[in-house]
C-alpha cells in the first residue's frame, strides 16, 4: 500500500509556509524540499505509525508492507531515505537492501528488534547506512534521518546527486 503524497504536512501549515508543489515549500525567501521517505515493514501498524510520526516532521511518506513492493517503490519513486525492517516474511530486509543497492545509493536506515552486533554488522555489510534497535524514540529516529539526508546533500533542496543512478563498476 502506498500512502498518497500530501502537498505539505500540518507542521508546515502551522509555520505558515507557502507550498510551491508537493515537494517544495517557501519560507520567506528560502526554499525547502520536503524529504521523501520510504518505510518498508511487513507490519502495517508499524508503517502507519511511521507515517504519522514522519508527516508531523515534514516528511512525505511512502510505505510498503512486503520486500518486493518496497523494491518496486524504491525503483519507481526515488525516495530520499529508506527505513527498512530486517525480519519480514518472503523477501527479508537483507535481501531488500542488497536488491536496492543494485540500482540505488539512497541512504537505508535499518530499524529492527534484533539487538545483536553480528546482525547489525551483516545489515551494514549488505549496504545499509545506519542501524537502530527497536524501540526507538521519535527524536532519535528523526535525528538519524536528518543526519542521513544531511550527509548525502539532500537537505534544503540540494538534490544534486541522483539517488537511483547506476552504481559505478
Amino acid at each position: 500500500m502506498v500512502i498518497p503524497k500530501q502537498p505539505f504536512c500540518k507542521a508546515i501549515a502551522k509555520r505558515k509556509l507557502t507550498p510551491l508543489n508537493d515537494n517544495t515549500v517557501i519560507d520567506g525567501g528560502d526554499f525547502y524540499m520536503t524529504q521523501k521517505v520510504l518505510a518498508i515493514d511487513d507490519d502495517p501498524a508499524m508503517t502507519e505509525l511511521l507515517t504519522l510520526l514522519l508527516k508531523t516532521h515534514g516528511y512525505n511518506v511512502l510505505t510498503a508492507n512486503t520486500g518486493e513492493e518496497g523494491v518496486k517503490i524504491a525503483r519507481e519513486d526515488s525516495p530520499d531515505v529508506i527505513i527498512l525492517d530486517l525480519m519480514m516474511a518472503g523477501m527479508d530486509g537483507w535481501q531488500v537492501c542488497t536488491q536496492i543497492r543494485t540500482f540505488s545509493t539512497v541512504p537505508i536506515l535499518i530499524i529492527s528488534a534484533l539487538d545483536s552486533p553480528g546482525l547489525a554488522a551483516s545489515a551494514l555489510d549488505a549496504g545499509a547506512d545506519d542501524y537502530l534497535v527497536k524501540p526507538i524514540s521519535s527524536g532519535i529516529l528523526i535525528s538519524h534521518l536528518n543526519q542521513l539526508t544531511r550527509r548525502t546533500g539532500m537537505k534544503n533542496g540540494n538534490k544534486s546527486k541522483p539517488k537511483t543512478a547506476p552504481l559505478p563498476a
